[in-house]
């Protein structure tokens, strides 16, 4: 007889959780996570059938706090989308590696499913159909993500930026000056700046 299983999906979501935020994506394997539960690699495999299958629980694991229930329609919409993406930053943010993770598993992730279709039930209620709400979405889907990512891997306080602004001012004087800016910005006013940009540019 098989033993009982006495894993939770959640605890192995969690586990696979803390190799990624230890390891980072390239740290992820059966083997990692077998360790940090500290049992065999086979007694792993009676829960998951592969790396793939663990990716999908931490993506759910992960979205599954994030409120995907519209915002009240008295706001405007971008107030609107604002608050959603809000959310959904909150929630990754502290977990940067399990953002590539959510385009890879976005087409079976309920989280992202939900996420994106309160997104789209926005969009709609403030006239965006056919071509030009597909449009949004993905623009909103690839800021948000590349923003993310970008804010945890080179965040405008880092070395890059300091680097930047030591550069010669006689061959880059618009970088140079761009960089000695971007010191004092805070990453929300980057953030929730270029998001405001961006729906800007989608209402007109």
């Amino acid at each position: 007889m098989p033993r009982p299983r006495s894993l939770t999906p959640d605890q192995l979501a969690s586990a696979t959780l803390t190799v990624l935020d230890r390891d980072g994506l390239a740290g992820l394997s059966m083997r990692t996570v077998t360790e940090e539960l500290r049992m065999s690699t086979m007694g792993l495999y009676r829960y998951v059938a592969d790396r793939e299958e663990l990716e999908r629980l931490v993506v759910e694991f992960v979205l599954g706090t994030v409120d995907t229930e519209p915002p009240p329609p008295d706001m405007s919409w971008q107030e609107r989308i604002e608050t959603l993406v809000r959310r959904l930053r909150d929630a990754v943010s502290a977990h940067p590696a399990v953002v590539p993770l959510t385009v890879t598993h976005r087409h079976r992730s309920h989280g992202v499913l939900c996420w994106s279709e309160a997104v789209l039930t926005v969009l709609a209620e403030a006239g965006f159909d056919g071509t030009p709400r597909v449009i949004a979405l993905r623009a909103l889907l690839s800021y948000v993500i590349g923003a993310i990512q970008l804010e945890h891997l080179g965040p405008l306080a880092g070395e890059g930026t300091v680097a930047i602004s030591a550069l010669p001012p006689t061959e880059f004087p618009r970088l140079a000056e761009t960089a000695h800016h971007a010191r004092d910005v805070t990453a929300d006013q980057e953030f929730f700046g270029g998001l405001a940009a961006l729906m800007r540019g989608l209402s007109r």
